[in-house]
C-alpha cells in the first residue's frame, strides 16, 4: 500500500512475511518499533497504526553501531497526524540510551515526499549512492 503510493512498487506479501519472521525468529538481526490506537482516539485501543523496522550495522571506522530504519509504514487513516514523528524520536531516545552511534534511512532518488518528511525531521542527506546487487 504505502510502497505502491510513494515508490510505485508492489511488494510480494510472502517475502516481506518472511523478512518479517526473520527479524522477529532472531532479534540479533533487528527490531520492530509501533504504534497503536488508545481508547482516547475513537478507534479500538489496540489497533495497529504505524511500525518501522530497524536493523542493525557495525561502523568498523566509526567503531560503534548504526541503526537503519526501514520497512516505514504508516496506516492511511493515521498519515499526517505526527504518527511518524513519534515513532523517529522514540527511535532516536532508544539510539541515545543504546549508545548507537546514529541511524541511517535509504530512500528511492524520485520518493520525493519521503526526502521531505526525513529532512523535515532534522535527518541529513549524504553524499553516498547506495549501491546493490542481489547475491543470488
Amino acid at each position: 500500500d504505502l510502497a505502491l503510493e510513494t515508490e510505485q512498487r508492489e511488494l510480494d506479501a510472502a517475502a516481506v512475511l518472511g523478512g518479517v519472521k526473520a527479524v522477529l525468529d532472531n532479534p540479533a538481526h533487528g527490531f520492530y518499533v509501533v504504534a497503536e490506537s488508545d481508547a482516547n482516539d475513537g478507534d479500538k485501543a489496540g489497533e495497529l497504526v504505524a511500525s518501522l523496522m530497524i536493523t542493525r550495522e557495525w561502523s568498523d571506522w566509526r567503531n560503534g553501531e548504526f541503526w537503519w530504519i526501514q520497512s516505514v509504514y504508516v496506516s492511511r487513516a493515521w498519515r499526517r497526524r505526527g504518527v511518524y514523528r513519534m515513532l523517529y524520536n522514540h527511535v532516536k531516545q532508544l539510539a541515545r540510551e543504546c549508545q548507537v552511534c546514529g541511524f541511517r534511512l535509504y530512500v528511492e532518488a524520485d520518493n520525493r515526499i519521503a526526502q521531505n518528511t526525513y529532512a523535515a525531521l532534522g535527518m541529513h542527506q549524504t553524499p553516498y549512492l547506495l549501491f546493490e546487487q542481489a547475491a543470488q
